[in-house]
């Protein structure tokens, strides 16, 4: 028995028969019909996408997505009407069109059903939006009942199955919302809209409800979870290419009071030879409030940013620094933009500063938002942008704020997309001053197609807790599987005011938190620490042969010797609209115990992670549960059916499908590779691109067969763009226990042309490490194919 649930748009006329069933027009992409005074327009984007517009009959707008760059392609469409109903089939799905009813439902080409617009669930109700004629827009469709929903953006409910609730969709400091989802059906939909919306999931309806000139969804049929992801990105953009020492570890905190104070940090780490790579200057370089995000240096705190840059660069350290989209009234942005209407009229951060944010959604106003960025931080030799409060934040919130005007209409019309045009501003304007130094961006808030522009978003400020750490989970997976690949969290939380009582940096409640915490950083796309109230530097655990100052080394460590596996995801994700961080349902469609498992996830192809976010610290007296590396704690693992696992730290092979309590000591995170894995693993390095990859470590997982791509290219520019990069493919033959490595294709300048391969093939390695595995042989390659049998 079906339950019926409702996926709502909003529109202008409940459908109740009315239409002549003639009255449609095949179109270049599809058809267009008018019913009942709705008109409706199929367009094919691809056999397996298919945008749906319904609109009131006579009411002229223009829609031009600021999400979606594809445009619609001509199609071999068959396309026929038999009674009432049309039905469009292509290659890869079919849909029917009632011409009474205008109702459409979705099938595969055998005609099974996947998705069902509700009979009469259309519906248009008029509003006065800041004086222009518009809607409220309310779509229906008919779900199973069993049927699982994913996506929504990032939603720190705790949840990986999105049903079963009510969702304001607004961005915010700690959610980006992403109106789209994947269904465990194989298919996913797009709505197309960037006002605030309600997004309801119950035995009656599920609904997206928010204000818009026409009902304007994309229907995608992958059949696979992984499909669904490049689908999104085909529609809203690819992701570039990051540089590499991105992926190496970023120091920060709530904040760096002078150039001294932040070189110094850098000085430290060197001093320890823990690696990094980032240091970030959070805000407040400016001065006072009244001169928020001036894009200038405090003389005497900041007496020569410049050298403060160049210091950085001088020990291989690269600089990111915080901006705002919002001006203090002393500013000379906000006088511009005021001049030239360009502020939206409410109050931004900080509280009673008279802050306003200027109008991302006007070209203009970006220019003049990079040209004062450009001269007053660019041009010390900054290497990469946090841009805070994207979403953006709104204090003293009035309701006169929402019909404020901006360049596309109302803000209340736009606002969801308001990180998506401000990240777009700077993406575009250092690409044209430069190529020669990839866009990183550092944002608090996301929208779909923000991927293209560089950015990479964080979860906001979390409070610095167990249960927020279990959130960041679901949270990461369900935002990636939107579309959008890059993803990170403030290591040990923002807000660790709590743990003050007991000693605040020297707490080891709070240790234990922060060790666990940089565990799961280290396998996320980005590994940052950053937080107020407790200070965050390695060294504010304690020192070298300290329990928490070595759980933290040693994740640190780790990350820069995945940096080959790291770097060649990045790959994938720009060439193959690949993904970070899975979803296990994704992956793992068949193994209905999936559906709802909210913290493990697999990164990258290979890797099955399943942090720690319970504590086992019962009291301050209890260090020494800690000090030993006792192996008193654990945690319950459920490993996927269909393939076998090997325990990254040990080497033991377990089968898939079944349930494990997995030893959890203080400086492990469960970790398990899939069986037919092929992981590059790279030199120990003090900073990303401290030595070349002349030797590295090619581990094989057998068990099943595999394949693995190692990328390379200039690290830090866009040459690879025009064709500068090399690939070098790795199979992995399990009957023939073969490991067979291609012709190397592409070049760059700097390429190696010899190295050394040291062949490990994985078994029980006894606890031994990766650090101390043992290679089955060593192989120079020159570039030319080669063929291993182990």
């Amino acid at each position: 028995m079906r339950k019926i649930i409702y996926l709502s748009f909003i529109y202008l006329s409940i459908w109740m028969a009315s239409c002549a069933p003639d009255e449609y027009e095949k179109t270049q992409f599809g058809l267009k019909a008018t019913v009942d005074s709705t008109e409706i327009e199929v367009q094919f984007f691809s056999p397996e996408i298919v945008r749906i517009i319904k609109s009131k009959q006579g009411f002229n707008f223009e829609k031009k997505s600021l999400s979606v760059i594809k445009s619609p392609e001509a199609q071999l469409l068959e396309i026929y009407k038999k009674g009432q109903l049309i039905t469009v089939k292509s290659s890869a799905l079919q849909l029917t069109l009632d011409l009474v009813s205008g109702k459409i439902e979705f099938a595969d080409l055998n005609g099974n059903e996947l998705l069902a617009e509700k009979e009469a669930g259309s519906i248009f109700t008029p509003f006065d939006d800041a004086g222009k004629a518009s809607f409220t827009v309310k779509q229906a469709f008919a779900l199973e009942n069993d049927e699982a929903l994913y996506g929504l953006g990032q939603i720190q409910n705790g949840k990986l199955m999105q049903r079963g609730q009510t969702l304001e969709m607004k961005n915010s400091n700690l959610n980006i919302t992403i109106p789209y989802f994947y269904s465990s059906k194989g298919y996913a939909l797009y709505w197309d809209n960037y006002a605030v919306n309600t997004f309801v999931d119950n035995d009656e309806e599920t609904s997206f409800e928010a204000i818009g000139d026409c009902a304007d969804y994309y229907f995608m049929y992958s059949g696979i979870g992984t499909k669904a992801v490049a689908q999104m990105r085909d529609l809203t953009g690819q992701a570039p290419m990051m540089p590499l020492w991105t992926f190496g570890y970023w120091q920060s905190k709530e904040r760096y009071k002078n150039q001294d104070e932040l070189v110094n940090v850098l000085k430290e780490y060197r001093k320890l030879q823990v690696p990094i790579d980032g240091m970030i200057q959070d805000w407040q370089y400016w001065g006072k409030d009244s001169m928020w995000n001036a894009m200038t240096w405090k003389p005497i705190e900041y007496p020569n940013p410049k050298v403060m840059a160049d210091q950085v660069h001088g020990m291989n350290g690269h600089l990111m620094v915080v901006a705002w989209p919002g001006f203090g009234p002393l500013t000379k942005q906000y006088k511009e933009f005021e001049s030239k209407g360009m502020l939206i009229n409410f109050d931004t951060w900080p509280p009673n500063g008279g802050t306003k944010p200027y109008d991302v959604y006007n070209p203009e106003a970006r220019d003049i938002y990079w040209d004062y960025l450009n001269k007053g931080v660019f041009s010390i030799g900054t290497d990469a942008w946090w841009l805070d409060s994207t979403e953006p934040d709104h204090i003293n919130v009035k309701e006169s704020d929402f019909v404020e005007p901006t360049f596309l209409g109302s803000y209340q019309s736009v606002s969801n997309a308001f990180s998506l045009e401000h990240t777009k501003g700077i993406y575009d304007h250092q690409r044209e001053m430069t190529s020669e130094k990839r866009v990183y961006i550092l944002t608090r808030s996301s929208f779909a197609g923000q991927q293209r522009n560089g950015a990479n978003s964080w979860s906001g400020d979390t409070g610095s807790s167990w249960e927020n750490l279990g959130k960041q989970i679901p949270a990461a997976v369900n935002f990636s599987l939107s579309g959008i690949p890059y993803w990170n969290a403030d290591i040990g939380g923002f807000f660790a005011g709590r743990y003050n009582k007991d000693g605040g940096a020297k707490n080891p409640e709070y240790h234990e938190l922060y060790v666990r915490w940089a565990q799961f950083g280290a396998l996320t796309p980005m590994m940052r620490s950053h937080g107020t109230d407790i200070p965050r530097e390695i060294y504010q655990f304690g020192k070298r042969g300290d329990w928490a100052f070595d759980a933290i080394e040693k994740m640190i460590k780790l990350r820069y010797r995945m940096l080959p596996y790291l770097y060649s995801t990045a790959w994938q994700v720009t060439s193959n609209s690949g993904s970070f961080m899975y979803a296990l349902p994704l992956l793992f469609p068949d193994d209905k115990k999936l559906a709802d498992l909210n913290d493990e996830y697999v990164f990258g192809q290979s890797l099955l992670v399943a942090p720690v976010i319970k504590p086992m610290y019962t009291g301050k007296n209890n260090d020494k549960v800690f000090s030993n590396f006792s192996k008193t704690h654990s945690r319950r693992i459920y490993l996927p059916a269909g393939t076998e696992w090997f325990d990254f730290w040990t080497g033991e092979k377990l089968a898939g499908g079944q349930e494990i309590n997995r030893e959890a000591p203080i400086d492990l995170i469960p970790l398990y590779v899939k069986a037919g894995s092929i992981l590059p693993w790279g030199p120990e390095v003090q900073y990303a691109s401290e030595k070349k990859w002349d030797d590295l470590e090619i581990r094989i997982y057998p068990g099943a067969d595999g394949e693995f791509t190692l990328y390379e290219d200039e690290g830090d520019n866009y040459n690879y763009e025009k064709g500068a990069y090399s690939t070098i493919s790795f199979k992995w033959d399990d009957a023939q226990q073969t490991l067979s490595i291609s012709d190397r294709k592409g070049e760059f300048s700097g390429m190696l042309s010899e190295r050394q391969f040291r062949l490990v093939l994985v078994n029980s390695i006894s606890g031994t490490g990766l650090a101390e595995s043992t290679p089955v042989r060593t192989v120079t390659y020159i570039g030319k194919a080669l063929s291993e049998k182990l």
